[in-house]
């Protein structure tokens, strides 16, 4: 299965390169890396439960 998103922050800051992880009920399941346009593809088995996505935001103290 396949999860794609497109983020945007409201500074207006670029998230290429982030790293992500999908997680579901907390645990992580799929990592990705946000290309220039802010788009990010998670593939991903499916599964039932509360999606969220995790943000490394420590890269972010360098942009």
């Amino acid at each position: 299965m396949a999860i794609n998103l497109t983020l945007e922050l409201a500074s207006g800051q670029s998230l290429q390169g982030a790293p992500l992880e999908l997680l579901v009920n907390g645990a992580p399941v799929a990592r990705a890396t946000v290309d220039k346009q802010g788009r990010v593809t998670f593939d991903a088995k499916p599964a039932a439960g509360q999606l969220a996505v995790r943000v490394d935001r420590s890269i972010l103290k360098d942009r």
